[in-house]
């Protein structure tokens, strides 16, 4: 059996794409990567937060899967919308590389001795907002690309410092450029942030059952009540939500964060509940932000 791996080209994609590509062939799948480039990648110089829809990573690989172009396709978890297209389905959740945020400064400075005037690059409305709830009026410099791009800008004084989702650092091997790791507590990551997602035709019954074993179950149910938590607020780029879980024992514990752009309002939610129902678990935390208002925050975003 011959699978088909859609993914987007940019090294960390092709990264990921690689590795399922590996670990199915360690079970006696080939397989071949198909590069699909996608609305995101068309719109490098338009900030994601004006871009004004979801799924711009992803749309064009889905349409290929759906009409079999492609037996299945490897997603960052965090690119993929919580609404999916009829038909589709996340066959398996790979066990999560480090969900936290970092932080790569020029002059190997934590984020405290950064002076004020400091430029801190990110493109991230959660990022920026968190760090303004810590009353650092950085200047905050928009930096898109792949990581090597972000580096470079970085390098070069494009801004003094970035943050950055630790899995894709990881993943590249830079970890030697990292400066400093944000515990989730300080700086909750984003809806599966560190997660990987292959999505399949519900209707394709050989490469469900090809990628099944791939699935890594705690990281799956955490995934699971991060997203739910993400839908039932309604949420995308252009708001701060952020989710993050974990499964301890029997049971799931997640935090959720949703913040006013400029970080001045920040409302914290956290709940436990049974692994077996992580739906309900977000959905519980999404009610208890939006019970200490949350929804007026979210009713501000254009």
């Amino acid at each position: 059996m011959r699978l088909t791996i859609g993914s987007r080209g940019s090294q960390l994609a092709l990264w990921q794409a690689n590795w399922v590509k590996d670990r199915l062939a360690a079970l006696g799948y080939e397989a071949e990567i198909q590069v699909i480039r996608t609305t995101g990648d068309k719109m490098q110089g338009v900030p994601l937060t004006s871009a004004g829809a979801k799924g711009l990573f992803i749309k064009e690989i889905e349409e290929a899967l759906i009409d079999h172009s492609i037996d299945l396709a490897v997603h960052s978890m965090k690119d993929l919308p919580t609404d999916q297209p009829e038909g589709l389905s996340v066959a398996a959740v790979p066990e999560r590389e480090d969900p936290r945020d970092v932080l790569i400064s020029r002059n190997g400075q934590l984020l405290r001795d950064l002076p004020a005037t400091s430029r801190l690059g990110t493109s991230s409305l959660r990022r920026q907002a968190q760090v303004r709830s810590l009353g650092r009026e950085f200047e905050i410099v928009p930096v898109r690309g792949n990581l090597d791009t972000r580096l470079r800008k970085l390098d070069r004084g494009d801004c003094d410092a970035l943050i950055l989702a630790a899995a894709g650092v990881h993943r590249l091997g830079l970890q030697n450029r990292i400066t400093a790791y944000f515990a989730p507590e300080e700086m909750c990551p984003a809806v599966g942030q560190g997660a990987l997602a292959i999505e399949v035709r519900l209707d394709d019954e050989r490469t469900g059952q090809a990628v099944a074993p791939l699935d890594h179950r705690p990281t799956h149910l955490a995934v699971r009540a991060e997203r739910a938590t993400l839908h039932a607020l309604g949420g995308g780029c252009q708001v701060p939500i952020a989710a993050y879980a974990t499964l301890r024992g029997s049971e799931l514990h997640l935090i959720g964060l949703v913040a006013s752009v400029d970080g001045a309002r920040i409302i914290r939610a956290a709940a436990s509940g049974p692994k077996d129902d992580p739906e309900n678990l977000g959905k519980r935390v999404a009610r208890d932000l939006l019970a200490q208002g949350a929804q007026s925050i979210l009713n501000s975003i254009p």
